[in-house]
């Protein structure tokens, strides 16, 4: 039925369009010749298939904003939404916050006694925001976190992540009897675990200033009383994070994860540290492409000794056969 055609019909709804009036959202093929091109009618509030002129859908209810912009100043001063949600905040960034420029919503200065006001209201605003003692242990939890993540330069999502872990904790009721700095480190190891980004204690431990055992003892913790399932670390993780720190060219990296994926196939990571196999895979890639490391400046980057790297380094040479001329 053609727009033409439904105009001069009597105003009856079929049962399938009120039921798709419901949820025009839904509709994606046209009912009388099942095309997918349906178009929508904006002034007319109304779905339209664009081969047959069937009207799919009509009155529509406009889901935006009843307000127009015309510009980037006016959108961002008509808008009525705050901040998105975060877990980094212990009240997911949802509370309210008054200023300092004591003007009203004019732009017009205080008078004396509206600033005192103010100024009252200002710090019963701080002091309500943190109300108990849970929110004050998750206020400074959560600024720990964001403190050693800054220190780390972990990306936004591994911070989240982080501060979802913890928050977990404090709800199962397992920090009681536990530093509040060695549970939010254990749970930054953790996230970073989860997303696959290779960090280890001994980075998180220095960063955040809490001994390497507390740190791992919190982590098996929060394991076994969360039920988390964590992968175990592959030494692929590695190669990019020590390239990056020798500032080796894209080549040598390349190489590297070529030799873990042969090393893979031949079983010679099985059993052997992550970190030691990915160093010694490192190394023989420099060393193939002619921009040489010293095995001391990998064992640095890498935290290993330099008699792991070559152990790893004579296993790999042998099993997979290099000629490397010295």
């Amino acid at each position: 039925m053609s727009r033409a055609s439904k105009l001069h019909q009597p105003v009856e709804p079929a049962p399938d369009q009120t039921a798709l009036k419901a949820e025009p959202a839904k509709v994606q093929v046209c009912p009388e010749c099942g095309s997918t091109r349906l178009m929508r009618d904006y002034e007319c509030a109304e779905i339209v298939c664009m081969d047959c002129g069937f009207v799919v859908a009509a009155k529509i209810a406009d889901r935006g904003p009843e307000w127009r912009a015309f510009d980037d100043e006016q959108r961002s001063k008509r808008t009525r939404v705050g901040a998105p949600l975060t877990y980094t905040i212990h009240d997911k960034g949802l509370s309210t916050t008054i200023d300092w420029h004591d003007r009203d919503i004019y732009g017009k200065s205080l008078s004396p006694g509206q600033k005192a006001q103010v100024y009252r209201l200002r710090k019963w605003q701080r002091r309500i925001r943190v109300s108990d003692a849970t929110e004050r242990n998750l206020a400074f939890a959560l600024s720990e976190i964001t403190k050693i993540s800054n220190n780390l330069n972990l990306p936004k999502n591994i911070l989240e992540t982080a501060s979802v872990i913890y928050r977990k904790a404090v709800k199962e009721r397992l920090i009681r009897g536990r530093s509040i700095q060695g549970v939010t480190s254990a749970a930054i190891y953790l996230a970073c675990r989860q997303c696959g980004l290779p960090r280890t204690l001994d980075e998180i431990a220095q960063c955040s200033g809490v001994n390497k055992k507390e740190v791992g003892r919190s982590y098996r913790f929060l394991i076994r009383e969360l039920n988390y399932s964590i992968p175990p670390l592959r030494p692929s993780q590695y190669i990019t994070k020590f390239s990056n720190q020798l500032t080796m060219q894209g080549k040598v990296e390349e190489i590297a994860h070529k030799i873990l994926a042969a090393a893979k196939e031949l079983k010679l990571t099985s059993g052997r540290g992550p970190t030691g196999i990915a160093a010694a895979a490192s190394y023989v890639a420099s060393v193939l492409t002619g921009e040489r490391k010293t095995q001391r400046e990998i064992a640095e980057i890498a935290q290993v000794t330099e008699v792991t790297i070559r152990n790893r380094y004579k296993e790999l040479v042998e099993r997979m056969m290099f000629q490397i001329s010295i």
